[in-house]
């Protein structure tokens, strides 16, 4: 990859005029009274992110009774989420801290890489849960022969590829675009369409290739999403007891608040950048789905959840010897 990188660079240079070394990162506000508020605000959510989730990991990897198909997958999307946020918070902390609004134009590519990566390797992994609680639900006899640790292990391995792919091809279609003088970014990150909008060369192409990568990598998740939870719902309603119902509804209900709260949030950054021309406001909206959602994932899957929150208070040393609720199944790798 890097001497892929070295060649883009070199043929940047030849394209440009003038070599770009790096970009400004404007943020949500010039004010300086605002950028301690900031600075505060930031750093208690990426703070609050990174401890919630690695609670999360921690407690599914020690309690051999959360070493099932469901805590799996949510261990692993609590290290995207951590991923995820640290791809951009840090850096805009630093900038503040520094008074600083500059990013090295390899710095830049870098957030672009990552952050498409876990964003899309979250759409994935959420899908990955639905098919699971799905299978749990409308096929609980062949549950454990169908999500054994095998086909586990092969579809967070399938999302990984997938979306590495993606950020390559996203990345290097960058390289290849000549910038001018104009670099702010009216963002506090290195948000892939923005930096895409700032090239003087046609872009014509990473514009079609974003638009394709956006329907396929979010719709074909969204779409399985959607038709998990069709099955699910069609099970449940044909559970006769209101005890069943509701004990059936409570094993996806945590999963279907955070795909709601990560859909509805990406949508609001859709039409929030369709209608308004303000980018500050796009900016604003970022923050929902990039550091809001992952920071109150935890929180949502910890929320009535009696097992989770059993191993979390044995983690923490607070009821030594109490067991989760559910019996123990086979392990995920």
């Amino acid at each position: 990859m890097f001497l892929f990188s070295g060649s883009y660079m070199q043929h940047m240079e030849s394209k440009n005029d003038t070599y770009v070394s790096e970009f400004l990162l404007l943020g949500f506000s010039e004010d300086p009274e605002l950028q301690p508020l900031i600075f505060g605000l930031f750093l208690s959510m990426y703070l609050v992110t990174v401890l919630g989730n690695l609670l999360i990991i921690l407690a599914t990897i020690s309690d051999a009774h959360l070493h099932i198909p469901m805590y799996f997958f949510l261990s692993n999307l609590s290290s995207v989420d951590i991923c995820f946020t640290s791809t951009t918070v840090p850096k805009m902390l630093l900038n503040i801290q520094t008074q600083s609004k500059a990013i090295t134009y390899a710095g830049c590519i870098t957030q672009i890489y990552f952050f498409t990566l876990f964003v899309v390797l979250d759409n994935f992994l959420l899908a990955v849960m639905a098919y699971d609680r799905c299978v749990a639900i409308c096929h609980p006899l062949h549950y454990t022969v169908s999500m054994n640790p095998h086909v586990c292990g092969l579809l967070v391995l399938a999302s990984w590829i997938v979306s590495v792919l993606n950020s390559l091809l996203q990345s290097l279609m960058v390289l290849w675009l000549s910038f001018c003088t104009d670099l702010e970014i009216p963002h506090f990150f290195c948000e892939l369409n923005q930096v895409v909008h700032l090239a003087c060369s046609d872009t014509f192409l990473n514009d079609l290739v974003i638009c394709l990568a956006s329907v396929l990598l979010a719709g074909c998740p969204l779409a399985g999403i959607l038709y998990s939870y069709s099955k699910i719902v069609s099970s449940i309603r044909a559970i006769s007891s209101a005890q069943g119902k509701y004990k059936a509804f409570s094993t996806c209900a945590s999963h279907l608040s955070v795909v709601s709260l990560f859909y509805c949030t990406g949508l609001g950054v859709y039409l929030s950048s369709a209608v308004t021309q303000n980018s500050r406001s796009t900016a604003t909206a970022t923050v929902m789905y990039s550091v809001v959602t992952p920071m109150l994932n935890p929180f949502i899957y910890s929320l009535r959840n009696k097992d989770l929150i059993s191993a979390l208070r044995r983690l923490l040393g607070s009821t030594p010897g109490k067991g989760p609720v559910c019996p123990p199944q086979k392990s995920c790798p």
